[in-house]
Parts: structure tokens; C-alpha cells; sequence
């Protein structure tokens, strides 16, 4: 399956504008204070319920679980977060989304949080949005995952520009930049 048409929505466009921008490090976070600690009292299964509800709702699983989006959500748990071999391919080469279960395998919640508080992916990973996330929801969802326990494979390796992807893959073209602006012509804020 080749998709070549594909509407992007906004959040998407602008991640593809970011992967032509500098690459900016957040402030470093210390979780080493926090990272047993249950937030406000929450319980485990409090933490890994609010985990599943952000899976479901911030699109975790639209990408990271094969034929979550197509069947809209009918996928059994069991396979949730084993990643895809769905490739996504654009400027930036080719991406493909990560098993979240066994990317979780080996980490604890202090590595969790740091992982998650600095991270930077290519597109079209939202990671800005995971880094915005309040704590206390990276932390709900990194036990969701954890209790789902490793399942599946790992993912395909990126692939970089110019190395043609194996089928399935989605491919983002571009519209070309506008064409350089005359010398002689007003800038459109002139008056």
C-alpha cells in the first residue's frame, strides 16, 4: 500500500515545518526526587486507567498500534503499542512508529520521565507534545504500557533521505518554497 495523497492536519504541518528548524534542548527536568513518588495519591491501577484513557485520547495508538486507526479503535489491547510497520516518509527520510512496549521493557519511572522529558524524534512524531505533557501523565502513561508487559517486535529502522522505504509506507510531499521574491517587488506588509 502507497499513499501519496494525504490531507495533513494542522498539528501534523506544523510538525513537518519543524523538521527544517534548529534543533532547540528543553531545560533539563530532575525526576530523580519524584520518581517513585505516586501522584496526589493515585493508586496503580488509578495511574495505569488515566494511562490507558491518554493512549486512547492523545493518539498513541493512531500510529503506534497497527490498524488502530483504520478499524477506529476496534483493535484488541493485547496488541496495543507494538509499534508498526507503516512507514512514514518525507524530507526527513523514513520513520517508522516505535514499540512503546518494549522501548518500556527496561526502563523505571525516573528513566521513563527523563526519557520522555527530553525527547526529540523525527516526523511525524508529536514529541513536543509529549514533552508538554504534565508529569504526573507521562508517569500514568508509562505504567499503562508497562502493564501491557513486551509484546510484539521491534520496529523497522528509519530509513535516511533518498533510500526508497518497503511498501506499506505513507509519503508526504511537499508544495516546492515560493519562488524567491524580485528584488524589485514591495514586501506584501508594505504599504
Amino acid at each position: 500500500m502507497r499513499i501519496t495523497s494525504f490531507l495533513v492536519p494542522s498539528a501534523l504541518a506544523l510538525t513537518l515545518a519543524a523538521c527544517n528548524q534548529a534543533h532547540v534542548e528543553p531545560p533539563k527536568t530532575d525526576v530523580a526526587a519524584t520518581a517513585e513518588a505516586k501522584p496526589a495519591g493515585m493508586t496503580d491501577a488509578q495511574l495505569i486507567a488515566q494511562g490507558e484513557y491518554l493512549a486512547r485520547i492523545a493518539g498513541c495508538n493512531d500510529c503506534h498500534t497497527p490498524g488502530y486507526a483504520e478499524s477506529g479503535g476496534k483493535v484488541p489491547k493485547d496488541v496495543w503499542l507494538v509499534g508498526s510497520p507503516l512507514g512514514w516518509n518525507g524530507p526527513w527520510g523514513t520513520t517508522y512508529p516505535a514499540n512503546l512496549r518494549l522501548k518500556a521493557a527496561d526502563m523505571d519511572d525516573a528513566k521513563w520521565l527523563e526519557y520522555t522529558a527530553n525527547l526529540h524524534t523525527r516526523p511525524p512524531m508529536p514529541d513536543f507534545a509529549v514533552r508538554d505533557m504534565k508529569e504526573e501523565d507521562r508517569l500514568s502513561l508509562f505504567r499503562f504500557i508497562k502493564s501491557l508487559g513486551p509484546g510484539g517486535q521491534p520496529a523497522p529502522e528509519y530509513l535516511p533521505p533518498g533510500q526508497p522505504p518497503s511498501v506499506p509506507f505513507v509519503e508526504f510531499k511537499l508544495p516546492p518554497p515560493p519562488a524567491a521574491a524580485s528584488t524589485g517587488a514591495k514586501p506584501a506588509s508594505a504599504g
